[in-house]
């Protein structure tokens, strides 16, 4: 069963094709939510919606690939399963380079596509999980003092304990003090985790 709040969106010109997974996925416990075209999809879209898309690649109007790449370029977080009757190694290389979880030629295969949807939806729940980390390490960043700021930036930029005290002109058994606090306030237990969550705040504040 896939977590609380998700949703398989599809966007699949034939009728047929939406009928009967809209079935299929239906009778397994997802709620589905189906578009014609990728113009529709994206007129109803918003940016708080959790779960997976199967896109169709050949479709009237905006087509499957262009619609998965205009998404990504969107910061859309919702994992793409892309699905074709007309496959090859062009558009499925396409595909996974705008990050798609898996490429299905039609028939579509039941079981690979049950797959798919899990990875999917394992996908977006560590995305979420990350968001919620490098939310709460903000909030967090606020509890230190300027001294315990300057210390975690150069902690993060690989300096040792010496070369920070030189660049401080402080003690080493001080730098060890304001290391020891800065790391009990972020919660985290190691160097590695505050490199690994500083990195991804800042590329956050990037994007």
């Amino acid at each position: 069963m896939q977590p609380s709040g998700y949703t398989i969106f599809m966007v699949e010109d034939d009728q047929s094709v939406r009928d009967a997974l809209g079935l299929l996925l239906g009778l397994q416990g997802y709620p589905v939510v189906m578009f014609a075209d990728a113009e529709s999809f994206l007129k109803a879209y918003r940016q708080e919606w959790r779960g997976c898309l199967l896109i169709d690649i050949r479709m009237p109007g905006m087509d499957g690939l262009a619609l998965q790449k205009r998404l990504l370029e969107s910061g859309c977080r919702i994992p793409v399963i892309v699905m074709t009757g007309h496959g090859n190694v062009e558009s499925a290389r396409e595909a996974f380079l705008s990050q798609a979880v898996d490429f299905l030629e039609k028939p579509i295969d039941h079981a690979k596509l049950m797959r798919a949807i899990g990875e999917a939806f394992a996908r977006q729940m560590d995305a979420e999980n990350q968001e919620n980390e490098s939310t709460e390490f903000t909030q967090l960043l606020a509890n230190l003092t300027p001294r315990e700021t300057e210390v975690m930036e150069l902690v993060v930029e690989g300096r040792h304990n010496r070369e920070i005290a030189e660049a401080l002109d402080i003690s080493p058994r001080t730098v060890e003090v304001h290391k020891a606090r800065m790391m009990m306030k972020l919660r985290v237990e190691s160097v590695p985790d505050l490199v690994r969550l500083s990195l991804r705040r800042h590329n956050k504040n990037r994007t």
